[in-house]
């Protein structure tokens, strides 16, 4: 019944409701009159301003419904549900004026889910309401309007907890989640989500809640179906155009719920739901929406109401691969660094708990993953790993935390976007090392600082193993890794072996820049360390890095991936005998140190802690260079892949020699019995130079047998009827016997193969050197040393007769093809007299001054064999002797004295003796002058204003072609010249 004084938009709204006597039979649908309901959207769209006072007065009658339909009335029941579907024509039909009737709206959404939530017919028409709503909104009055934010974030709790209903009625249960998620996925398309960053951290924060429950509630076989469903099938095609659609063009989705009768919906379909929901969410997000995702999930999983979330460690990490997958490629670098960082939290604690462990799970599956994350910072990640590492090992080195972290750092290898990336993390990760094996970890013992070592060397080795594998490899090794094929403890695989597929190893190694034996080399210290353990580990991975890593020069593997040395004619020996190039330094310096460790009476350069906690693990070490030790990158150009250096790293190097000086100073001059090394290290010794000579078969010759004959030379000198002491004489004897086999088999050379073999047929009952172990990836337990027998009686072994074997190399014709020497220059060039001293000060710098290079024992053994190179085409002496020194500042202004004090003789300068044109004094009959010394053997003073010129032009100065530059000095004239008109 209208009166007269009613307002016009209330009657227009009565109109709306059958009449009471009928509103029970309105069912099942329960929907206002349509040709009355038009009349009021019509007077709505046209009259904006009553949209105010209409969703107050449906507002007023919502809740009063709801209050009379909570306590079971019928009627009102009813009536609730047709004002209900009222407020969805007004938000449908008024989308232009949604922000008019929207703080109505959600009030009477939150009064209707709050009164009756357990009447799924009533909530499923709220949540049409809401769904309308959200399809329309601008989103602007969240955040500004502070009622308005809080009615609507509290209209979001309520649809959540609907979405991880635990109803003890499985069809009841499922149906209210389905309704829950309908709301949810309507909010997650929503601007009301994205309009205010603030809001959006707490909107995310509800919404994620019940879309981690259920996905933890699912198996892992279910989760993966569906989400090849979800990602190939979205929801429809016009929702994930929805945002991009104007208002007036949207369409809002009806929720209804289920009919009875029917089967009720399975866990399958709410897990599709939940997927869904999260799939909107994702595709959507931005770098620092996705990190409040995370969190929002994380924290999830640290409620106390789910504390066995976290030991669901294979749906975290799924979870975590998803998350990856699903966001942005642009953005998805922010899920793997938030990990890392949620992982760095509280890095302090006394125990590792299950959150720590199964974070780093889902970092290293992320990275495992197929995903690529492009922006990622690899740099600050392997940063925070390893300080984490360090400060887990400094609390307790059997911490649980140690082998999950290290399989992190492995996994970060990848991922590689840029040549260098590989070199720059290991670079970064041998700084690390070394500054734990001079400073130690934070003050601890050594148990701590020799976990830290292995913790660190492991997660490096793994690193650069992973950067290797292309896809199927990837999926074919990851639970198997391939293992070294050393049929015997001494046989060494080439790379090849190691490969199920040598041309895809090699696409996957041209993509990025390997790992140079200079930022290598820097580590080799670790050979004669205090710990068997790290010995061993570092053993281990050197022969890995020399098999797999370390850029070859002059050797080849053919087609048929069989390792062959090229002749001198296809390899560029000249670069194979620079005393300055990196490989050979940093084969002097394996020699060196191998000799230490095999010699040496105690182990170990020293190590002291550092006073600052943050000096001894995060700034790294602090060590200045010794004075007179050069920089080899003075002087010389830096070869090819060698460029991006770490900070620091020579610094470091050039400070061990000092303190390896010492260590060699312990090696006496008669061999005794109370050395340092085990059996165990002379077995991994014969390994490491096996590989040397696999790998680098010339460089391996004149760079090891000389060492070779100097290890044997020091157990030959020797007499002591210590059963100790002729124990170690006994192994060492052995080493140098099975590299003498190895040296023979790798050049073809029988008589060499048949010496060693008849010394090794004689080794005395059980004095045969143990086994090496092989190479495992990741953290594993230390390796226990086999001592040296110390007591008992011993059986002199004579071994190897290294002369005969040396004199049988040197005759051997593939010696003689690959290097193009004779048999004489050869065996000199082998016999030069060896010391670890001098290897080590070559493998750190290259020495410049006259006395060194005019007296022969100071002439490095690679220029003794120069002579015979002079009938090499190509092939210069003064690229062996001269120096690589450019024109500089110094000759100009030396010219320009000269040429002003050609008038004055008492102001030129006296001669000087340039080292640059002197060469050795061995063989030097033999030598061809060079041109400078053919003219004269002294430099004098400039002769004129043409030595300044040609010093201007060898500067770039005065040059025509391409400089806008004119010289200072024009040229004279010619005679002829001057005397045309």
């Amino acid at each position: 019944m209208n009166f007269l004084f009613t307002p016009n938009h209330v009657q227009l709204l009565n109109s709306c409701y059958p009449p009471a006597s009928t509103l029970l039979t309105a069912g099942p649908d329960y929907s206002p009159n349509s040709q009355e309901l038009s009349r009021l959207t019509y007077y709505a769209s046209n009259h904006p301003g009553k949209l105010t006072k209409l969703g107050s007065e449906l507002e007023k009658r919502v809740k009063a419904e709801c209050k009379k339909a909570q306590s079971g009335n019928i009627r009102t029941r009813a009536s609730l549900l047709i004002t209900l579907a009222i407020f969805r024509g007004l938000a449908t039909e008024c989308r232009r004026d949604t922000a008019l009737i929207s703080p109505s709206l959600i009030a009477a959404v939150g009064a209707t889910l709050a009164a009756v939530p357990k009447d799924l017919e009533v909530v499923a028409r709220a949540a049409s309401v809401f769904t309308a709503w959200t399809t329309y909104t601008d989103g602007h009055l969240i955040g500004a309007d502070s009622n308005m934010t809080r009615d609507y974030v509290s209209v979001l709790k309520r649809f959540a907890a609907l979405g991880c209903s635990e109803a003890a009625d499985h069809e009841v249960r499922n149906r209210t989640r389905l309704i829950g998620f309908a709301a949810l996925t309507g909010a997650l398309s929503s601007e009301a989500l994205y309009n205010d960053s603030v809001q959006f951290k707490a909107q995310v924060s509800v919404i994620m809640r019940p879309i981690i429950v259920t996905v933890f509630q699912t198996e892992i076989g279910a989760l993966s179906h569906q989400a090849e469903v979800v990602k190939d099938a979205p929801i429809s095609p016009y929702l994930a155009e929805f945002r991009t659609r104007p208002a007036i063009e949207r369409r809002a989705a009806s929720i209804h719920v289920h009919v009875d009768g029917e089967a009720g919906p399975s866990m399958l379909e709410v897990s599709s739901a939940a997927l869904r929901a999260l799939f909107s969410l994702l595709e959507h997000a931005n770098a620092g929406q996705l990190g409040h995702i995370m969190r929002a999930s994380l924290d999830t999983l640290d409620e106390k109401s789910e504390p066995k979330k976290w030991f669901q460690v294979e749906h975290c990490c799924w979870f975590a691969q998803k998350t990856a997958e699903w966001a942005q490629y642009q953005y998805r670098y922010a899920i793997p660094t938030w990990l890392v960082e949620r992982l760095v939290e509280n890095q302090e604690v006394a125990t590792t708990a299950t959150m720590h462990t199964t974070l780093a799970a889902m970092v290293t599956s992320v990275f495992n993953s197929s995903t690529p994350f492009v922006n990622l910072s690899t740099s600050d990640t392997v940063s925070n790993l390893t300080n984490l590492l360090l400060r887990r090992t400094s609390i307790s080195p059997d911490d649980d935390l140690l082998p999950a972290l290290v399989e992190c750092i492995a996994s970060l290898g990848r991922h590689v976007y840029y040549s260098d990336q590989v070199q720059d993390l290991a670079g970064e990760i041998i700084n690390r090392l070394v500054a734990v094996e001079v400073q130690g970890v934070l003050n601890r013992g050594k148990q701590n600082r020799s976990q830290a070592i292995r913790c660190l060397l492991a997660g490096l080795l793994g690193l650069i193993r992973a950067s290797e594998k292309t896809e199927a490899a990837k999926e074919k090794d990851l639970d198997h890794p391939p293992k070294r094929n050393r049929s015997s403890s001494f046989k060494v695989a080439s790379p090849t072996s190691q490969s199920p597929n040598s041309e895809m190893a090699a696409h996957a190694a041209s993509r990025r820049t390997r790992v140079p034996p200079d930022i290598w080399q820097d580590t080799l210290s670790l050979l004669c360390d205090t710990d068997y353990a790290v010995r061993a580990d570092y053993a281990l991975g050197l022969v890995f890095y020399l098999e797999n890593e370390i850029p070859t020069v002059g050797d080849s593997t053919d087609g048929d991936g069989v390792k062959r040395v090229r002749q001198v004619a296809e390899s560029p020996l000249h670069v194979l005998l620079q005393s300055g190039d990196l490989g050979t330094k940093f084969l002097n310096a394996i020699h060196a140190y191998v000799y230490a460790l095999a010699t040496s009476k105690a182990l170990g350069i020293g190590s002291g802690a550092s006073s600052s906690p943050a000096d001894s693990i995060t700034n790294g070490p602090t060590i200045t260079e010794p004075e007179g030790v050069t920089d080899e990158s003075e002087g010389h150009a830096q070869p090819q892949g060698s460029g991006r250096r770490s900070i620091g790293s020579q610094a470091p190097r050039a400070r061990k020699v000092s303190v390896m000086q010492r260590l060699l100073d312990r090696s006496p001059s008669r061999f005794s019995g109370d050395n340092s090394a085990s059996l165990s290290d002379y077995a991994h010794i014969v390994v490491i130079l096996a590989s040397i000579h696999q790998q680098f078969p010339i460089r391996g010759l004149i760079t090891g047998i000389p060492m070779l004959l100097a290890l044997d030379k020091s157990a030959t000198a020797s007499d002591t009827d210590d059963p100790g002491a002729m124990s170690r004489k006994n192994a060492i004897r052995t080493l140098v016997a099975r590299v003498w086999l190895t040296i023979g088999s790798i050049w073809d050379c029988t008589d060499v193969v048949s010496i060693a073999n008849k010394a090794l047929a004689s080794i005395p009952p059980g004095g045969d050197l143990p086994a090496v172990p092989e190479l495992e990836f990741g953290m594993h337990p230390p390796y226990e040393p086999i001592p040296v027998p110390t007591e008992g009686e011993t059986t002199q072994w004579e071994g190897v007769h290294s002369e005969a074997a040396l004199l049988a190399l040197a005759s051997c014709s593939a010696v003689h093809v690959a290097t193009g020497l004779d048999t004489q220059t050869v065996l000199s060039c082998f016999s030069v007299e060896w010391t670890a001293e001098l290897a080590l000060r070559d493998s750190v710098a290259r020495t410049h001054t006259f006395e060194a290079t005019i007296r022969g024992d100071g002439v490095s053994p690679l220029l003794k064999i120069s002579p015979a190179l002079m009938h090499i085409d190509n092939v210069s002496l003064q690229s062996l002797a001269r120096s690589t020194r450019g024109i500089g500042v110094t000759d100009l202004r030396e010219a320009l004295e000269g040429r002003s004090s050609m008038s004055n003789p008492a102001l030129v300068k006296p001669p000087s003796l340039s080292t640059l044109d002197h060469a050795s004094s061995i063989a030097v009959d033999r030598l061809v002058r060079p041109r400078s010394r053919q003219r004269s053997n002294r430099r004098g003073p400039p002769s004129g204003p043409g030595e300044v010129r040609d010093v201007l032009n060898r500067l770039g100065i005065g040059k025509t072609n391409g400089s806008m530059l004119k010289s200072s000095f024009p040229p004279v004239p010619k005679a002829e010249q001057r005397l045309k008109p």
